[in-house]
């Protein structure tokens, strides 16, 4: 977890989400409410849309990003999972004797 500002360090309208949200986090049982910030929530929203086979253009443009470039930078370990998942459909595409990627035959 990212460690929160100062609250003197952010500007009133900051200052109020992270109050509100630590607020809900109390609501919830979170012992340990200070050491979370929205940013973990953003994380994670990211990484279940991962994991659960969202395209990256379709989390990108959700979390706001102008591409999935950005999105890919930033989340590079929570998208891990989607890029593996890939990974192993083009090795089942491409594995020899597969004929949908054969050379095209004569007539």
């Amino acid at each position: 977890m990212t460690r929160a500002p100062h609250a003197s360090k952010m500007s009133p309208p900051r200052r109020k989400v992270l109050r509100n949200f630590r607020s809900l986090l109390k609501d919830a049982g979170f012992p340990d409410r200070k050491e979370w910030t929205t940013r973990e929530l953003r994380t994670s929203f990211v990484s279940l849309l991962s994991d659960h086979g969202i395209p990256i253009e379709v989390i990108s443009r959700v979390v706001g990003h102008s591409g999935s470039a950005t999105t890919e930078r930033v989340y590079r370990k929570k998208l891990r999972p989607l890029i593996a998942a890939g990974a192993e459909a083009m090795d089942d595409i491409f594995e020899p004797g597969n004929h949908s990627v054969d050379a095209p035959r004569e007539v």
